[in-house]
């Protein structure tokens, strides 16, 4: 019931919008433009402030009447409707002015549009009656006279605002106990027998679950514990690809945009190997236990005693996830809600400094009922408020009568709601379109505030009372930051639910395939939450919202999503609209011209799809405030008449493909956001017309500058002005050839920025000097500067004298032979009060290739900030680094191969990469190094010695192309490390000392000599071992040869092992199940003298098993492998180049637990044996081949392949398990039929690929699963031409996407 409580509110709060529009400029006309009578809208004023009584008691009380609850929704309903006429009035007195323009006088062409009749006109009459006929209507209703009778009219709570936030950060209170036993347990000391502790952290919502891990997570003990880290938010959609990709890009500071779960967790299973991990698993709600299992299967690589948080609010879900005991989180103590509440409620956060409140914080608090999220929320409400107003809140009846409702909201939040200003009440409302968990950015969100008009626009920028609006939510606790994403917020389940509770049916949120897709009929807002094909199923009930304003796309795991074709024509029918998007579809090419049918559009997002151009009826979309178009990287032109958008405020072109801008920028006088500007030689703007965009901030890059033709064109375009904008790109093309040194100096120095520039580019100038401003100590703000390919410039400017600067990238100066002389004054002119590059964090020098000297500056305190240096490809630079860099934690070296001396002294340096800089002296490196990359060919035994003999923290080291370094020194490398790669080397592995703790080790295009036998003894905790050696005859536990094994020696924590090009191989150690125990993943490839594993078996927690082109071991298979004993096993790969088998599998060959299966090279397959597969239930993915997997991406044409004895039909009738999920059916030159009775038991597939089936001609007669969602057919032209011809419709349906060749159908 809490809607009817709240929605009341929001409804309130329109009225006053509504009241001014009646009061606007447009509206007025309107009115004396009427011959008939001008009653209707004054009645409706009057009709609608009568409303509003009812609508305020609606406010103050809960409404348990569900009758009256639908006539308050119906209410809701009318007001919405009222604004829509407003709107299409306004609408259509501004277009009608827009259209006038260059014929007669503007106002003399309104006038007469309004003073004449029309049939505009007479359907406004029209519709106003019948909306005032609903209005009184319902005011005459029972219920809703009621509440008006009983309406108090009692004063309006008002207080001030504060907008500033506090910073919350190591601010924690109560839960002593339980932070202890958790900080117990992640001790390093504290060793337990599991690989891996799941720790679950469970209480009811708003108890302090997700605060409680975070205050763990970044505890600075915590840091230094733990290799890696991650947050990942789970929510109620346990997508195993999402969180394995969240995981993965959260440890590699990346983002992977690999979308095979498979590739995902070997990369995650790689990233994670012998390294000590903490990754919180927040909000979890799935019970099935198979999911987590394959979720948890990557992280058995990671170190022993890695830790993994989960917070839920089931106790199911952390039996089924534990492995130690479960942490509970009960509700907090009174006291302790009161000093969270008394933190946000005062500035000094401590109540007893303010004795005529303390009493009351201690009465409010124990209203929270022990939630810290309630007191939150509360504290932010009372903020600033006196006395009176406190002992307002505390004494209301509605904490008693909205506790009767018995609603999951506590009723300290939908009070913390109720006493919002009635502007922030809209902004919170309008959040209800958020799924839970769903990050969200400020700047996108005030964004839409201001599409939906919640924000005043007026000649001052909206954004600066959007920012407040938003600040003020966020300092009430309605937004949080998000933990993944500092840049981004997301709302607690509590809130998320109370922004819903306030909506109600008006908004609709359509999220993932196991949603409802029901759209009601008075459906306002709608978000979409993409899937990787959003169906037309999906919106099937569309049609339903006639009055839809918002359709916002919101991003989901998916990658490269796409919708079918018909929910553009869907959409354009849609005529209320005010909010579209439609980002990341890649399928979405073009715009119907009907989308200027949507003459209310005020928010417009196409962002990373593919459209090529705009139609030109998007000009007449005069209300348009934002159009987003970053990433459409196939977009050349914007529409011809873009100049016609007057009240376009945001307009995002990066990252397309314009070539010019169109004419007229200048007339959108309100442009405030402006990312690019293209200059071209022949048309469209001018660079000067930048000139009259006066609002203009944030960023802006100016793109071919070498087409300005006077430097008084470039002045015109008065950027000094500009004091709004922080960023700065001024851009010349690559290709132009008329080059005019003196012309592009002289432009460049007339495009001086104002003071308050924060980032500045420069990228393809083609004077010899910078002006002087570049450079200029007034500059004091700019944090960032990236100069490149100025190929002609001979000296680099003063950017020395620049205080603030973090960041320089210098790139591509080809004429530049000193750096730091008397000629650039590269280090400025500092006094002793500033030092030369003081706040510098990272520089990078790259493609220099005539730089020769890097001069030094004089004075000992330049770079004394400096973090991490840079220097790429200057192959002539010879002189010394700079000696002294006390903050440097990062030197990269690449390509350099004159420079000598000494690397810097830099006591925090923790991570060294040298690439081909032989003449640098090595010795010694520093103590505190933990990462080092070194590819030189110089290095021998000895140097390696002295390097390293001072690096007792090394943790990760590898070497590339040391030709000449035979073994790693004994007793000089420390015990701390874990991960060694040695590629391009002949290391002699019986000289490798025993590194205790050592992890990882790769060995890769090893010619290895005389690298025979690998003793696994010598790394007794190795996780992962990667081997590409040709010499290699053995491989063991033994640290004495294959003929003196001890089982003692095993090697009990290897979990990878991965055999390439072992030419000379020829067999396992015997009990191999023994001497690696914990071996999950056995990877063969290219190793043809393997005869058989061991008699013995292999090891039983073997998970995953992939040999390739090894055709001895793949020969045994069938007989001496044992794979049905692997009841861990769930993946299967085999890759060869001549099998020859006719009949596969064998009954009772492979072991029911296997889910993937994946058989090349079988040219004498003749049948696939039923009974092989009918023990499969866990069978999910499965390929069979006759070509080799080499032989198969090789392979372009059909008359290539050659199958003795090739069924016409497939597959017979319970061939298949009916757990599989997907199948692949490839390079069946005799297959004309795919056999309906056996699919027909095929109830879990859902994804089915056809290829190479020249014969093929239709799909199966009865159809196919009614699971499938998804068919790929390639290169089946017979298949293909069926189709066009029209038919296949049986299988063809609204329900799957079908992808023929390049051809999607959706």
């Amino acid at each position: 019931m809490a809607g009817a409580l709240v929605g009341g509110a929001v409804l309130s709060a329109s009225l006053q919008v509504i009241f001014d529009r009646l009061a606007s400029r447009e509206i007025m006309d309107f009115i004396r433009g009427k011959k008939l009578e001008d009653g209707l809208l004054k009645k409706l004023k009057l009709t609608l402030m009568s409303s509003n009584a009812a609508l305020e008691y609606a406010e103050n009380e809960p409404i348990t009447n569900k009758s009256v609850k639908l006539l308050i929704d119906e209410l809701k309903d009318a007001v919405y409707c009222v604004e829509d006429l407003l709107d299409e009035i306004a609408a259509e007195a501004l277009r009608n002015r827009m259209e006038s323009q260059g014929q007669t006088s503007m106002v003399t062409k309104v006038s007469r549009f309004f003073s004449s009749r029309n049939p505009f006109e007479e359907g406004m009459e029209s519709k106003l009656g019948e909306i005032l006929e609903k209005l009184e209507d319902l005011l005459n209703q029972d219920g809703i006279r009621s509440l008006k009778e009983y309406c108090r009219g009692g004063k309006k709570f008002q207080r001030s605002r504060e907008t500033s936030s506090v910073d919350e950060s190591g601010v924690f209170y109560g839960r002593d106990g339980e932070k202890e036993a958790i900080m117990k347990l992640l001790h390093p000391e504290n060793l337990t027998e599991n690989q891996i502790d799941v720790i679950p952290i469970v209480g009811m919502a708003g108890v302090g679950k997700t605060t409680f891990a975070r205050f763990i997570y970044n505890d600075v003990r915590v840091a230094e514990w733990f290799d890696l880290k991650a947050w990942v938010c789970v929510s109620d959609q346990f997508d195993v690809s999402r969180v394995t990709k969240s995981i993965l890009d959260a440890i590699t500071s990346g983002r992977d945009d690999s979308q095979n779960l498979d590739q995902l967790q070997l990369r995650l299973k790689e990233k994670l190997l012998g390294k000590k991990f903490l990754f919180v698993l927040d909000d979890v709600w799935n019970e099935n236990y198979e999911v987590w299992d394959d979720l948890r299967r990557p992280f058995t690589s990671g170190a022993q005693n890695s830790k993994i948080f989960v917070t839920t609010r089931s106790e199911r879900v952390a039996s089924i996830m534990k492995t130690v005991q479960t942490c509970p989180l009960g509700i907090l103590s009174d006291g302790d809600c009161g000093k969270i509440l008394a933190k946000h409620a005062f500035v000094d956060g401590i109540p007893s400094m303010h004795r005529d409140l303390e009493v009351i914080v201690e009465a409010i608090a124990k209203r929270c009922k022990g939630l810290p999220l309630a007191a939150k929320a509360l504290g932010g409400l009372l903020r600033w408020n006196d006395a009176d107003e406190w002992n307002e809140i505390l004494d209301s009846d509605l904490w008693d009568k909205l506790e009767k409702e018995g609603t999951t909201i506590p009723p300290s939040l939908r009070l913390s709601y109720y006493y919002l200003p009635s502007n922030l009440k809209r902004c919170f409302a309008c959040c209800s379109i958020f799924p839970k968990d769903y990050e969200f950015k400020k700047e996108e969100l005030i964004l839409v505030w201001m599409a939906e008009g919640l924000l005043h626009i007026s000649q001052k920028d909206s954004n600066a009372e959007g920012n407040k609006y938003f600040k003020d939510l966020a300092f009430r606790s309605f937004f949080q930051q998000s933990t993944r994403d500092k840049s981004c917020f997301v709302m607690h389940d509590l809130i998320s639910d109370l922004a819903k509770s306030i909506s109600g049916e008006f908004v609709c949120r359509l999220e993932g395939s196991g949603g409802s897709f029901e759209i009601a009929k008075n459906t306002r807002h709608l978000s979409n939450v993409q899937e990787q094909y959003d169906v037309l199923r999906k919106f099937k009930t569309l049609p339903e919202a006639k009055s839809l304003r918002t359709f916002l796309t919101l991003e989901s795991s998916s990658f490269r999503p796409c919708v079918t074709s018909q929910l553009l024509d869907l959409l354009t029918k849609c005529r209320c609209l005010r909010v579209l998007s439609l980002a990341k579809y890649r399928n979405v090419n073009e715009l119907p011209e009907e989308i200027g049918n949507l003459k209310y559009l005020r928010y417009l997002n196409l962002s990373q799809t593919l459209i090529k151009c705009l139609p030109n009826s998007l000009s007449t979309l005069y209300y348009l405030q934002t159009l987003i178009l970053f990433e459409c990287l196939e977009l050349v032109k914007l529409p011809k008449d873009m100049c016609r958008l007057i009240n376009l405020q945001h307009l995002d072109i990066r990252k397309t493909e314009l070539a010019r801008m169109p004419e007229g920028m200048d007339k959108l006088k309100d442009l405030r956001i402006l990312t690019d500007f293209v200059l071209d030689d022949q048309n469209g703007s001018s660079i000067n017309e930048l000139g009259k965009l006066k609002h203009l901030r944030g960023s802006l890059a100016i793109l071919g500058l070498e087409n300005v033709a006077h430097a008084r064109d470039a002045k015109d375009a008065n950027l000094k002005d500009k004091k709004d904008l922080k960023e700065l790109e001024l851009l010349w093309s690559s290709d132009h050839d008329n080059i005019d040194k003196r012309r592009e100096k002289e432009v460049l120095e007339q495009l001086e920025p104002h003071t308050n520039l924060e980032r500045l580019v420069i990228r393809r100038y083609r004077g010899t000097r910078f002006p002087e401003w570049i450079g200029h100590s007034s500059f004091s703000k700019v944090v960032s500067v990236e100069l490149s390919d100025c190929e002609y410039c001979l000296f680099l400017p003063p950017l020395g004298q620049l205080s603030s600067l973090e960041s320089l990238s210098i790139s591509g100066f080809t004429k530049v032979a000193t750096v730091g002389d008397d000629n650039d004054g590269f280090y400025g002119h500092c006094d002793a009060w500033s030092k030369p590059f003081g706040s510098l964090k990272t520089l990078s020098f790259s493609k220099m290739p005539d730089w020769k000297e890097w001069k030094l500056c004089s004075r000992d305190d330049a770079f004394s900030s400096l973090q991490e240096l840079i220097i790429r490809d200057c192959p002539k630079l010879t002189n010394s680094l700079p000696k002294h860099l006390p903050s440097l934690t990062k030197l990269e070296i690449d390509s350099c191969g004159n420079l000598g001396g000494l690397l810097p002294k830099a006591p925090s340096i923790c991570e060294i990469q040298l690439r081909l800089c032989d003449a640098l002296q090595l010795v010694p490196l520093p103590c505190g190094l933990r990462e080092l990359y070194i590819s030189n060919r110089i290095i021998n035994d000895s140097i390696m010695e002295q390097m390293t003999e001072r690096c007792t923290r090394l943790e990760k080291l590898t070497m590339c192309c040391c030709s000449n370094l035979r073994s790693l020194p004994e007793g000089s490398l420390p015990n701390t490390l874990k991960e060694l790669t040695i590629m391009d080397g002949v290391l002699d592995c019986f000289k490798i000392p025993l590194y205790t703790s050592l992890e990882s080790l790769e060995i890769l295009d090893g010619r290895c000599h005389p690298l025979e036998s690998f003793p696994l003894g010598s790394f007794p905790m190795l996780n992962y071992l990667f081997l590409e050696c040709e010499n290699l005859k053995w491989i063991g536990a033994s640290s004495v040869g294959p003929h003196h094994q001890h089982l003692s020696l095993s090697a009990t924590n290897l979990t990878s092992l991965s055999l390439y090009d072992c030419v000379n191989l020829k067999s396992f150690p015997d009990h191999m199940h023994c001497l690696f125990p914990s071996l999950e993943e056995l990877e063969i490839s290219d190793c043809p003298e393997i005869e058989s594993f061991p008699r013995e078996g292999l090891p039983s927690k073997l998970k995953t098993i992939s040999i390739r082109r090894s055709e001895k071991l793949i020969a045994s298979m069938r007989r001496e492998w044992s794979l049905q004993t692997l009841s861990s096993l769930t993946s299967l790969e085999i890759d060869s180049e001549k099998l020859e088998i006719e009949c596969f599998p064998d009954e009772h060959l492979l072991p029911s637990s296997l889910i993937h299966l994946h058989i090349w090279g079988l040219p004498n397959l003749k049948l696939l044996n039923s009974r092989g597969f009918q023990h499969l239930t866990s069978l999910r993915q499965l390929h069979i081949s006759h070509l080799s997997k080499r032989d198969y991406y090789r392979t372009t044409k059909f008359h290539s392949l050659k199958v003795t004895g090739a069924k016409a039909s497939f597959p017979d009738e319970h061939l298949l398990p009916s757990s599989l999920t997907d199948l692949h059916i490839y390079c069946f030159p005799n297959l004309k039929l795919l056999d309906d009775k056996g699919f027909q038991h095929l109830t879990s597939l859902r994804n089915l690929y056809i290829s190479r089936c020249p014969t093929l001609q239709s799909m199966p007669a009865k159809g196919l699963p009614d699971s499938l969602s998804y068919i790929y057919i390639s290169r089946c032209p017979l298949l293909r031409k069926s189709c066009e011809k029209g038919k296949g419709k049986d299988w063809i349906s609204h329900n799957r996407v079908i992808k023929i060749d390049d051809k999607l159908i959706i």
